[in-house]
């Protein structure tokens, strides 16, 4: 057996024994009874810490090694602009087939009792947690509008400190520097060669310790797994919101299994279930990790080495996906706010449909520069729609997030894995236009 497959075997198997230890071992019968589990904190340090450190060094190191590799700023602004393209297109489809399935089939149409339980829970756990402090202070630091949020990441288009940047783990700033950098380098011709070919070194040793940390992933994935399940508990996937987890899963589904490998195939002619295989690492050491930035060294290594992706495309679109591109956050979000409204008892005009549409994706792009990305988003396309209802006597209160919480995490890794694919397929498409020279190239051959 290969080392990729025996890998991809390992990684598979830690997942299922993880899932099936944190149902039988660890879950206690009442959700979040683990927050703090040693498994969680295991998970954290031998497989989310090690992919962490690296974020920032392989973003900086990567996106110049694309730039320099790509030269001509003319040929850079047709890759940038085409991967810019790319990523609204397929973020507004995602949020059109979130809205369209939660309306159609509208899990928030439940029975008067699970309602009442369902909202009651909501307050409780909304007020026991750390939520409310969290959303509290972003209205107070008034954080949680649409104009705000695209205002801190034109503060991190232009940063103003770059080791500042870095510290704070800010990888927007980091790629726009990166840019900037990789231009002036392209532009010296001979005096900056030296140092394009230091890069280009740094990066082939920052890959050389992906490879050694990608062997942790099974143990990681094993803890992380069976944290999530033994916090959760499976009982609490099939309650009374299943119908809501069934809608977010079929429509991320449905956008990573039909619509990304459909654009795929039309632009690459390539079979996209083949490049799907390719990146199972990644994808795998998403759904485990929870997190499409953790795993981004993982899915650079894997897109150049067995993906067939060029190293110029994978160093620049992987990096900038990773930031500002989330297909499958941006249905999630759709859905989880439009069956909110339908739980509460709140039904949204074709208008306000489209404001949660619109909002959602927006602030997918924008939640690059706010903190706690996820949660903040939610609340923006709350506030966005509850300022629509001015006037009808009808609003939906914070503490309905309180609803979705205690499963997100399942639904996480979930949503996760498709903002990986995501990029990764724009990565195989832009490749197309930014392909790696013959007497350099060495990706895998597809």
């Amino acid at each position: 057996m290969k080392k990729s497959g025996l890998l991809t075997f390992l990684i598979f198997a830690a997942m299922i024994a993880g899932g099936l230890i944190g149902e039988f071992v660890f879950y206690e019968g009442v959700s979040g009874a683990l927050s703090e589990h040693w498994t969680k904190s295991a998970g954290e340090i031998l497989l989310i810490r090690p992919l962490m450190l690296l974020i920032i060094p392989v973003v900086f190191v990567s996106v110049i090694v694309g730039v320099t590799s790509i030269g001509d700023p003319t040929r850079l602004g047709v890759v940038g602009g085409s991967t810019i393209l790319y990523y609204l297109v397929t973020m507004l489809i995602s949020v059109t087939i979130g809205v369209t399935l939660v309306s159609t089939f509208r899990p928030g149409d439940l029975p008067a009792q699970e309602q009442t339980q369902l909202t009651t829970e909501a307050a409780q756990h909304y007020e026991s947690s750390e939520i409310k402090a969290t959303i509290d202070t972003a209205e107070q630091e008034e954080r949680v509008s649409l104009t705000r949020a695209f205002l801190e990441v034109i503060k991190q288009l232009l940063p103003r400190n770059i080791i500042e940047e870095m510290a704070g783990n800010r990888t927007l700033g980091v790629i726009i520097f990166a840019l900037l950098l990789g231009l002036a380098l392209a532009a010296g011709g001979e005096h900056t060669l030296p140092a394009v070919r230091f890069f280009e070194a740094m990066f082939d040793a920052l890959m050389r310790l992906v490879l050694w940390i990608i062997w942790l992933t099974p143990i990681g994935v094993f803890f992380l797994v069976a944290w999530t399940v033994g916090n959760i508990g499976f009982e609490n996937i099939i309650g009374p919101i299943s119908k809501y987890i069934v809608v977010v899963l079929v429509g991320l589904a449905i956008h990573g299994i039909i619509v990304l490998p459909v654009i795929l195939a039309i632009l690459t002619r390539k079979n996209p279930f083949r490049f799907m295989w390719q990146m199972r690492r990644a994808l795998m050491t998403a759904f485990g990790t929870d997190s499409s930035s953790a795993t981004l060294p993982i899915t650079i290594e894997c897109a150049v080495t067995e993906g067939g992706c060029s190293k110029r495309s994978a160093n620049f679109v992987l990096p900038l996906g990773a930031t500002v591109n989330m297909d499958g956050t941006a249905l999630y979000e759709a859905v989880a706010v439009i069956f909110l409204f339908q739980l509460y008892g709140i039904d949204l005009s074709f208008g306000q449909l489209l404001i949660v549409a619109i909002t959602a994706t927006l602030a997918a792009i924008g939640a690059a520069g706010i903190p706690s990305a996820g949660l903040i988003m939610m609340v923006i396309v709350i506030h966005a729609v509850n300022t629509s209802l001015a006037g009808t006597g009808k609003e939906l209160p914070m503490e309905a997030i309180g609803v979705v919480i205690g499963v997100d995490r399942i639904v996480d890794m979930c949503r996760t894995t498709v903002n990986v694919w995501g990029d990764a397929v724009g990565a195989k498409i832009i490749t197309r236009i930014a392909p790696d020279d013959p007497e350099i190239e060495d990706v895998a051959t597809d």
